[in-house]
């Protein structure tokens, strides 16, 4: 609903510039029909782009039927080389800077409800991904299998959420981002409702693989939602704002399905509440959520300029980019640039690493708490999935170093701008989250596993955990924050190569987690977690210090700062 009111009103100031302005529609030899559907192909576009100006503007080339272009603002004339002669464009950007339909000038308010949308809609998808084990020994029992195969329900969506991901980017940057949100939630809730009605163990693990592919574009493309509306300086407060909802919707998931195995209602209802909630947020979506992916909307207002004047030639940088390359390159370039940047960045390698270790703890929890509390202090399954709550509190907790990071990061940024540099602030102080956090998780696993016993109070690891809570989504934070201050336009492959490798990697971890904490014990088991986690807390500090040096490698990375 509100893309289809951004699309009116685009028409509308199109027309009020036309109507406002000198300047007069002058149909070209050879212009399109007057509903503008006609745009510049491959063939008639090199990359090459001269933006010099005809040679007299007010004139403008009368002789090739230009009109005076030089009325419109934000429209610019320019040159593109073709195997005859030179071919004019008129490029349709925003009006200014402070043009009210740019995404990142929409009201406070609007931006803000955009945001939260965009984060229950993580929410949501991600609170999928662990409900099933909460009920993870009802469903093995019906399907007749082990703990550990049944398991493979909640890796199977891991994996299948990993796959979507190399994919959703880029066709985010496509298609624009609500097309894909609305489209992947539709066909998302249509398999979870499958596996709801799964007949057997071979059909609920497909279910729950393509609900996962589906489940991925909120959380593979929020980051660039979030990066549409908000500047980098406000990023400091929106960012974290997103990430504590998104990261709930795994924490909590249990604590919703905490007793329904064991109720009447039975683990089947794990997933029928989960599409109620996005059958939820899907209407709300539908009704309030505006497009964001700005040239998108710059695509509609060319669209507008040729309907209005029907001349072709009004076209916008969406526009020329996928006339000189289609979808299928788009998709097969952004592929390859994220295995490259694997392989030939370290930040990004080192990072994704971090983040692959957050979650092996995460998703192991999910099988671990059963022998870290029910095991050892005899809880019904119903408790050991309350006990999530402490995680929640302590990201709580995390969310009051929100103001006094913002307070830090905005002393950067005047410092940035009485140099003349007011875009940009070195990347390493997107870290500072990180570095307040990264301690507490090995502190947490360590206290976790040496109090784990009967003759401890219970509230010594629950405690424990909370602090690990604290520490993932600092870290959590700060990772995607860095990269993409980091890669700039190249953030998008480079999230996407984290978010493909973390949850490919807790997909098998949960399977593995089962007989890790069988065969190990709980105290190894965190043991082994937290030396993990110890090795890794240095590196925030390391980029913190070094990690100009080691942009200044990168042809990928920014070198500013």
């Amino acid at each position: 609903m509100q893309s289809y009111l951004q699309y009116r009103k685009l028409g509308h100031v199109v027309n009020r510039q036309l109507e406002t302005s000198s300047f007069k529609a002058q149909r070209r030899v050879g212009a399109s029909s007057a509903d503008g559907s006609e745009t510049p192909t491959s063939d008639s576009l090199s990359t090459g782009i001269d933006q010099k100006r005809p040679e007299d503007p007010e004139k403008g080339s009368v002789e090739n039927g230009t009109p005076d272009i030089e009325a419109l603002q934000g429209v610019q004339v320019k040159l593109f080389a073709t195997d005859t002669q030179p071919k004019q464009l008129f490029v349709v950007d925003w009006e200014s800077k402070h043009d009210a339909l740019s995404p990142r000038n929409f009201s406070l308010s609007n931006r803000i409800i955009a945001t939260l949308l965009v984060s229950v809609l993580s929410f949501s998808v991600g609170a999928s991904s662990s409900i099933t084990a909460a009920v993870l020994r009802q469903s093995s029992e019906e399907f007749n299998v082990s703990e550990v195969a049944g398991s493979l329900i909640t890796g199977m969506y891991l994996f299948g959420f990993a796959t979507g991901s190399l994919f959703s980017g880029p066709l985010s940057e496509i298609f624009g981002r609500n097309i894909v949100y609305l489209s992947s939630l539709v066909i998302f809730m249509l398999f979870v409702m499958a596996s709801a009605l799964a007949p057997n163990y071979g059909a609920e693990l497909i279910f729950r693989f393509l609900s996962g592919v589906f489940g991925s574009p909120p959380l593979t493309c929020a980051g660039g939602t979030i990066a549409d509306l908000w500047s980098p300086l406000e990023k400091t407060l929106a960012f974290p704002f997103y990430a504590i909802f998104s990261f709930s919707g795994p924490i909590l998931a249990p604590v919703i399905a905490s007793y329904m195995g064991q109720s009447s209602l039975g683990w089947r209802w794990a997933n029928w509440i989960i599409l109620i909630m996005s059958g939820a947020v899907l209407a709300i979506v539908m009704l309030l959520q505006p497009e964001t992916y700005g040239p998108l909307l710059l695509k509609w207002k060319a669209k507008h300029f040729r309907g209005a004047t029907g001349d072709s030639r009004f076209v916008s940088e969406m526009d020329i980019s996928n006339a000189e390359i289609g979808a299928f390159t788009r998709i097969y370039v952004a592929l390859k640039r994220e295995f490259l940047l694997t392989f030939q960045e370290p930040i990004v390698l080192l990072v994704s690493l971090y983040m692959t270790v957050i979650y092996i703890i995460i998703f192991t929890f999910f099988d671990g708490y059963e022998y870290i509390f029910g095991e050892v202090y005899g809880l019904e399954q119903g408790l050991t999935n309350l006990i999530w709550l402490a995680m929640f509190v302590g990201m709580m907790v995390a969310a009051c170093l929100v103001p006094l990071i913002y307070r830090w990061t905005k002393v950067e940024f005047s410092r940035a701008e009485a140099t003349h540099d007011s875009t940009h602030t070195r990347p390493e102080n997107r870290l500072w989250f990180a570095m307040l956090g990264a301690p507490a998780i090995p502190i947490g696993l360590f206290w976790m596993g040496w109090t784990d016993f009967s003759h401890i109070s219970i509230w010594s690891p629950i405690i424990a955990s909370a602090f690990i809570g604290y520490g993932t989504i600092l870290v959590f934070t700060s990772s995607y924050m860095y990269i993409i201050d980091v890669y700039d336009i190249y953030a998008a492959s480079a999230l996407s190569f984290m978010t493909v490798s973390r949850y490919y990697v807790a997909g098998a971890m949960t399977v593995a987690g089962i007989p890790f904490y069988r065969n190990m014990g709980v105290h190894y088991t965190l043991t082994i977690l937290a030396c993990l986690s110890s090795l890794m807390t240095l590196l925030p500090y390391v980029f913190y210090r070094f990690g100009p040096v080691i942009r200044g490698w990168s042809k990928y990375a920014m070198h500013n700062g």
